[in-house]
């Protein structure tokens, strides 16, 4: 029993004598060395273990906070903000900082998912496969419904059978593109962004 008491006195005492607080509480270097435990001192940062680091935007605004993203044996093991960027100069909102949780996520549906009219299941589909029929079915519904001028002889060249809304991230220049495609290229009317709305 005495020894069991000592073991436990002695591990108190290891505590007391590890225990930050103490150090800190008593004017020592705060976050330096009175700071530091004999646990937090074997700790390294996992960014140490990153072999690759890129660059990306975050996908959740129009803000379009830049990120770091930290990846090791090509998959992604961190996220930070980048300290460069004038938009976020290295700060993310709680949804930036959530990007790593739905980038790895196991509900993350990273595969083309295709279920055909009046079907009940849904059956995967290549990349390719999927790319094709978008610009098909785009085709078809544009040849459809184009309309060149209007009964009374005006030009309009335009269809109302599409419509296009972009995303919440994409920049001046993107919307630039999509503006001269789909409303120059192939005659779109209806031409939103999600930033707007």
């Amino acid at each position: 029993m005495k020894k069991l008491r000592e073991s436990v006195g002695e591990r108190l005492n290891k505590f007391v004598e590890d225990w930050t607080l103490p150090r800190q509480l008593s004017g020592g270097d705060v976050y330096g060395e009175a700071a530091k435990s004999t646990h937090s001192k074997t700790w390294r940062p996992r960014l140490e273990e990153a072999d690759t680091v890129g660059t990306s935007v975050c996908p959740f605004c129009a803000v379009g906070c830049s990120q770091l993203i930290y990846a090791k044996d090509k998959k992604p093991i961190h996220i930070e903000g980048d300290p460069r960027s004038p938009v976020n100069q290295g700060t993310l909102c709680p949804k930036g900082a959530g990007t790593l949780g739905t980038l790895l996520s196991p509900k993350r549906i990273n595969k083309v998912l295709y279920r055909a009219p009046r079907a009940t299941e849904w059956e995967e589909k290549p990349l390719d496969w999927a790319m094709d029929r978008i610009a098909q079915l785009t085709k078809k519904t544009r040849d459809q419904t184009f309309v060149s001028r209007m009964p009374d002889g005006r030009t309009v060249n335009h269809t109302l059978g599409l419509a296009s809304l972009g995303g919440a991230t994409m920049d001046n220049e993107e919307n630039y593109l999509i503006k001269k495609l789909f409303g120059g290229g192939l005659g779109m009317v209806s031409i939103e962004n999600q930033a707007r709305i």
